[in-house]
């Protein structure tokens, strides 16, 4: 008992301290991308930093150190926010010399310019950050103070009202598999071919991480296996950009060639030692579970990551979820289970997982700029930033074209953030890039229509090859088909009542992504047309069944 109120007292006495506003854990990509907009609006906040510079996963990973972020300098357009379509790696600012684009005129460039420019936009905007603070232990004091409190590898302590997780995933994931730790890893095996050379090598795992490997070993083993029990996911096919993209599947091209190399598709039951090298039993989903057991000399786990969340007490431990690699998060990023716990940069994907772009700089540098606004309307009461416009067909017509041919955002996180037109009374609000989720939540209860823009590929797109000549498209600028389109194109939905869908329009896709010529925009113009005039009827029934009571 005299343990506790010591500690108490020791806790009250650490209150009295200051407390920041904000601590952003971390200075990857996220932290710096929310620390530019905590600086910019002058809010209170510490970046806290394990390592002595920014960007400290890039200067271990990709192990390769070739990044498959694409680095698109030429687009042959002046536009910056078009622009920013084809630039998967800058950090969002006001300055155009702080652009990725300047750094290197590589298309996939390598991971130490993105760390030599995460220094540069660190040092530009003269951010708050603490670097060699490895924080080892986060707690949080009961109500009414509700305070975290963060401890240091050196003892210094931190406090904060709300505290930003933006580390990433830095644990490797590691499968349930007997033997599992015979292998090598991701982040500990060799990079250099030669001390490869005629060896059998076994890759485990079908991503990015595992096929970058394989390309790397080709020509220097024997044999090479890649295995997993799922069939490969291909990006240019899916859309999602962690799905195995083009750069790193050269061996898929050897093993359909019978040049020695193999794709098992099948799970790893055991590895266990034999010799100098490794027995390992598989068990193969195509050939209806046979068992086979395989020999190898040197077996590589490429399996990925998951976020640590070992540093927290039971005081404030975030939920997890997704086989407990990403902390759960609500519609806002925030803990489901821990308020004021919110999570920024890769993290962010668990509300996307595998879907949209949110665990890339691409996209999360949108969906930061959605949370830092999603904390100013929460704990400061500042509306969400809006523009306004006159309720007519016509203007939101062109607000709506003007929007789609131009926005990074809503193309980089198709269907996961939109726009959000409301009414208020003659005037129409827009606001920009939203978490789609959100505006719902947001809504929920309220009697008010309201319009949701988006940018989408077709239902089925994830199974449909796009070069598969056979295949009936929807011919480009179709309007009367444009709700078949399985290409990116705008969607515009009309709810009612939290999310209640009245109504939907889609945007013909088309080759450029230009959407600006009669067949968008007649038949959008329409569609506001038709749905303003519901509204108005709406609202006359309202106004007239409330002359009745």
């Amino acid at each position: 008992m005299k343990n506790a109120i010591r500690a108490d007292l020791a806790m009250e006495k650490q209150v009295k301290r200051r407390v920041i506003d904000y601590i952003i854990l971390g200075a990857g990509p996220a932290g710096l991308q929310m620390g530019y907009f905590m600086q910019a609006h002058g809010e209170d906040y510490l970046i806290l930093e394990a390592q002595s510079g920014p960007g400290a996963f890039f200067r271990t990973f990709p192990r390769h150190r070739k990044l498959i972020s694409i680095n698109k300098r030429y687009t042959g357009r002046d536009d910056p926010e078009m622009n920013l379509r084809m630039d998967w790696n800058s950090l969002l600012s006001d300055r155009a010399d702080l652009l990725f684009t300047n750094y290197s005129e590589r298309y996939f460039p390598a991971a130490d310019d993105l760390v030599r420019y995460l220094e540069d936009y660190a040092g530009a905007f003269d951010l708050n950050i603490r670097y060699g603070a490895r924080i080892e232990h986060i707690s949080r004091a009961p109500p009414p103070q509700s305070m975290f409190r963060l401890i240091d590898s050196n003892g210094n302590q931190y406090w904060c009202r709300r505290l930003i997780v933006a580390t990433g995933v830095s644990q490797e994931n590691l499968p349930d598999i007997p033997g599992i730790e015979l292998a090598d890893t991701y982040a500990r095996a060799c990079v250099d071919p030669s001390d490869y050379v005629n060896q059998r090598v076994l890759v485990i795992g079908k991503g990015n991480s595992a096929f970058e490997t394989a390309d790397n070993l080709g020509e220097t083993t024997a044999a090479l296996h890649v295995a997993g029990p799922g069939a490969i996911k291909f990006a240019w096919q899916t859309h999602y950009v962690g799905h195995l993209r083009a750069v790193n599947n050269n061996v898929l091209d050897t093993y359909q060639l019978k040049a020695q190399n193999a794709i098992l598709d099948g799970h790893v039951v055991s590895i266990r030692r034999k010799g100098r090298g490794y027995s390992v039993l598989f068990n193969f989903v195509r050939s209806g579970e046979v068992h086979k057991e395989l020999y190898y000399d040197r077996v590589i786990a490429c399996t990925g990551f998951r976020f640590d969340h070992s540093i927290f007490t039971t005081s404030c431990r975030p939920a997890l979820t997704i086989r407990d690699r990403f902390p759960e998060q609500t519609a806002a990023w925030e803990s489901v289970n821990v308020p004021d716990l919110f999570f920024a940069g890769t993290l962010m994907q668990q509300r996307d997982y595998r879907k949209s772009t949110s665990g890339f700089i691409h996209g999360f540098r949108y969906c930061v700029r959605a949370l830092f606004n999603i904390l100013r309307s929460r704990y400061r009461g500042e509306s969400w930033p809006a523009r306004t416009l006159p309720k007519t067909s016509e203007a939101l017509m062109q607000a709506v074209i003007e929007r789609v041919n131009r926005t990074s955002a809503l193309w980089q996180q198709f269907e996961f953030l939109g726009d959000l037109i409301s009414f208020d009374q003659d005037l129409a609000r827009y606001q920009e890039e939203l978490p789609v989720e959100y505006i719902h939540e947001m809504k929920s209860g309220q009697a008010s229509d309201y319009f949701v823009v988006t940018l989408e590929y077709g239902p089925d797109h994830a199974r449909v090859d796009p070069f598969d000549i056979q295949i009936a498209r929807v011919a480009q600028d179709d309007a009367a088909n444009a709700v078949n389109a399985q290409y990116l194109h705008p969607v515009i939905r009309h709810f009612s009542r939290g999310r209640r869908l009245l109504a939907e329009h889609h945007i013909a896709e088309n080759l450029e992504n230009e959407w600006n010529g009669p067949s968008h925009t007649d038949p959008l113009r329409a569609f506001f047309a038709a749905q303003l005039d519901r509204l108005t009827a709406s609202a006359a029934v309202e106004a007239l069944a409330a002359q009745m009571n």
